[in-house]
């Protein structure tokens, strides 16, 4: 029993154990540039566009991502240090991005 550890104290009652940071494992490319890709897989045939490269330490997702699907007029979503936006206009979607000083290429297909 190695991983075995103390839940509980008669004296001091329930003790919280401190939790590990969860890694998050984000594609980040060495040239700086942010990628824009189309993906289809395991949506139904419904189009996303994902936001890949942007390091979750200097910006924060959550809002850029709300300002992203607001002039985009779309949906979308943050999830592991990817932002997804509905449906498939990646040339409006890199116009936003360069208007927030980004440097953007448009990667697959």
């Amino acid at each position: 029993m190695t991983d075995s550890h103390l839940v509980y104290s008669t004296s001091t009652g329930r003790i919280d154990q401190p939790k590990p940071e969860k890694e998050l494992d984000i594609k980040l490319f060495k040239d700086g540039f942010v990628r824009i890709e189309r993906q289809t897989k395991g949506r139904k045939g419904k189009g996303v566009m994902l936001v890949v490269g942007i390091d979750p330490k200097d910006h924060d997702l959550k809002k850029l991502a709300k300002t992203i699907k607001s002039k985009m007029g779309q949906g979308g979503a943050v999830k592991e240090g990817v932002i997804a936006v509905q449906g498939d206009d990646r040339d409006k979607l890199k116009a936003i991005l360069e208007g927030l000083k980004f440097k953007v290429k448009i990667a697959g297909g």
